[in-house]
């Protein structure tokens, strides 16, 4: 199996879906609509292709880009020949729910708990969506990139030791 006959056949069968596509480091990342992507995931399982292991899903910030600033990544893998795909979507902050996949698979239990606990990413149709790793009361999202790297007052620190 190649990324070409994988790309193939996504594009096949869902022509409007697939956004964008590349091969980081040979491995084949699609960008797809965010309402598609259980539609698409369930297909890639349960076709001749046989991609039927979810190996992640996790969130990623991007607050340069406000139409496409939260996004989520499933990484899938085929055990039989081990060819691994990403898939990608992204969301405006104002609409940041997608469709769970723990109807697909089970271990998408937890993987969509952690994201949504780390990046507030709501996971329609999840079973237990709360807090998995940090307190309940916590009150915001730690890997939000909302918040800067270094304190700017700082006078007890001397740049020139961090090589800057």
């Amino acid at each position: 199996m190649t990324n070409e006959f994988v790309l193939e056949a996504i594009t096949r069968e869902f022509p409007e879906s697939v956004i964008s596509n590349s091969e980081p480091y040979g491995m084949l990342t699609v960008e797809i609509k965010k309402d598609d992507i259980k539609k698409v995931i369930h297909y890639l399982k349960d076709s001749s292709l046989e991609i039927n292991f979810l190996t992640d899903v996790c969130g990623i910030h991007y607050p340069e880009f406000p139409e496409k600033e939260i996004g989520v990544v499933y990484h899938l893998q085929n055990m039989m020949t081990n060819f691994r795909l990403r898939l990608k979507i992204f969301m405006s902050r104002e609409n940041i729910e997608v469709d769970s996949l723990t109807e697909l698979y089970a271990g998408a239990n937890w993987m969509e708990r952690e994201t949504f606990d780390f990046f507030g990413i709501k996971f329609k149709g999840h079973p237990d969506l709360r807090p998995i790793l940090n307190m309940e009361d916590l009150g915001y999202h730690p890997m939000l990139k909302e918040y800067r790297l270094e304190d700017g007052t700082r006078t007890d620190k001397d740049d020139a030791m961090f090589g800057r």
